[in-house]
């Protein structure tokens, strides 16, 4: 998928209402948070919560980081113990948390299903959105709907 295609508001974006704007992305670790281009540097989107916190001043520097820190940043070590009990990632899926991170979901392996990554990223900008300006330890109930 282009980068002009993953950017655009029909696609997922328009699911964070304004908490994605001026934001550019580009890249994605395996849980589907988003690096992006923010105010002239890069940062990591969160993906549930559409905290953005930086994470280099330049795209040189973001790329050393990712070498040097690969399975901190993008979580290809987790994703070698997914695929070990539950074979390859399909293209375009990310790894979604059953229960999302944010509420208190575990960072395991039966908390986790395959998702595209679209769809992760619709499900949790709707999420983001309406947690948005919930007090820390506000209790919230999670449903399901279609």
């Amino acid at each position: 998928m282009s980068l002009e295609i993953w950017n655009s508001p029909e696609l997922w974006r328009h699911e964070y209402g304004t908490i994605a704007e001026g934001l550019f992305f580009f890249a994605e670790d395996v849980f589907g948070n988003q690096f992006c281009f923010r105010e002239g540097s890069v940062s990591l989107f969160d993906a549930e919560t559409g905290d953005a916190e930086e994470v280099a001043k330049s795209l040189a520097e973001w790329a050393e980081r990712i070498l040097s820190e690969a399975d901190v940043l993008t979580g290809h070590a987790f994703l070698r113990r997914w695929e070990a009990t539950n074979g390859p990632l399909k293209r375009g899926a990310r790894l979604v948390p059953r229960i999302p991170f944010v509420l208190g979901g575990a960072y395991d392996l039966p908390n986790l299903v395959q998702m595209r990554a679209v769809d992760g990223m619709r499900f949790r900008g709707n999420l983001a959105r309406q947690i948005r300006d919930l007090p820390d330890g506000s209790q919230i109930e999670f449903r399901i709907v279609d």
